[in-house]
């Protein structure tokens, strides 16, 4: 099956200016795709090049086998829900939602059927006669995604949809929005900067930087195995720990040896790690330093690390310390047994352990 979106080569200028250079992505039909990255990476701008509100400079998008070039944003078959929601203020919710339905002359019975399901599955039922000024900011939400879901289109777009909610009414909302797009099997394209709603959200993420794509894969993929230090340190909350390290060959494996706060180097040992460069970044998330009585791996490593900060959080307490001249973050039990300002053991899960050029950022494993 040809991919329901596949963008070729493109790219985009304003001016000299580059925005968005040689990116290359597909989706299948039925795929969620998210475009994360810090704010002016180019995702939103990427975007409305698919929607067909920015010319492209050069590539192609070509979407369910059909090439976009000179194609007007009606014709192509796609529902786009922005940030702002672009409700019409004087119109009723029904009237929003059916409004496309209407200039597009489909038969009154069928925008009544198609209201009643979209309305019924987005829980607004009881809003229809209201207008937006009379809505939350949720349910005005929920509106523009019905305005959507009515065109039954080949694509949906979504522009940081969920940023102007509130924190609890963001999570809510995202839930929505995976449950709807597992009962539709919709083909979607969802830009954030939320990396926590890309890691709950996609089937495929794209991780952007400044015009550039960093990396692609499945969550597991890019939260797992980083492509480079910009992603690592980008995807996860809290964000993957990255310590300088000294390489050390010897007959067990390698060494990294990492400066330890007043007290001897912290020497940890890889059995598999082999042809590394003298100094390296070793990356590993929190999660996977623990508390050495309780954490149990094939290969963790325990080492005593001098416990500056214990931040408690519910579930979890975060432990600071400082490792190679940076702070570093574990995760540990609620009722951990750690004590601020005294040594602790802790173990390293060496499984798990991301390595990166010191240089050039790119991954080495």
């Amino acid at each position: 099956m040809a991919p329901i979106l596949e963008l070729k080569g493109l790219s985009k200028k304003f001016g000299a200016l580059d925005i968005l250079k040689d990116i290359n992505v597909s989706i299948e039909a039925g795929e969620f795709l998210v475009l994360v990255g810090p704010s002016g990476c180019g995702k939103s701008t990427l975007l409305n090049c698919i929607a067909g509100l920015e010319p492209i400079s050069g590539g192609s998008i070509v979407i369910d086998g059909r090439d976009m070039q000179n194609v007007s944003p009606k014709d192509r078959d796609i529902a786009m829900v922005f940030q702002s929601y672009a409700l019409y203020p004087t119109m009723t919710v029904a009237k929003n939602i059916t409004f496309g339905m209407k200039v597009r002359g489909v038969d009154k019975a069928l925008q009544q059927e198609k209201l009643d399901y979209v309305a019924r599955q987005l829980q607004i039922d009881t809003l229809l006669d209201r207008r937006p000024s009379q809505l939350s900011g949720g349910q005005r939400q929920r509106v523009a995604m019905g305005r959507a879901l009515v065109r039954d289109p080949k694509l949906f777009l979504f522009d940081e949809p969920l940023s102007n909610l509130d924190a609890k009414l963001r999570v809510e909302m995202r839930t929505e929005i995976k449950k709807l797009h597992q009962k539709l099997n919709a083909s979607m394209v969802y830009v954030t900067h939320d990396q926590i709603e890309a890691m709950t959200l996609a089937t495929k993420i794209v991780v952007m930087k400044g015009g550039v794509i960093q990396q692609i894969g499945t969550p597991a993929e890019i939260y797992s195995h980083p492509a480079n230090l910009f992603v690592a340190d980008f995807m996860g909350s809290p964000a993957m720990n990255l310590i300088p390290a000294k390489v050390k060959k010897n007959g067990k494996g390698t060494q990294f040896i990492i400066e330890n706060k007043d007290r001897d180097d912290l020497i940890l040992t890889d059995r598999h790690a082999s042809n590394l460069p003298e100094e390296i970044v070793l990356g590993i998330r929190p999660e996977d330093i623990g508390d050495s009585k309780l954490q149990k791996h094939n290969h963790d490593q325990v080492a005593s690390c001098l416990i500056d900060v214990l931040e408690p959080a519910g579930a979890d307490t975060y432990a600071l310390m400082s490792l190679g001249g940076v702070e570093v973050t574990a995760r540990l039990q609620a009722e951990t047994s750690a004590i601020a300002g005294l040594p602790m053991d802790l173990s390293f899960n060496m499984d798990k352990v991301s390595y990166f050029d010191a240089n050039t950022g790119e991954r080495l494993n």
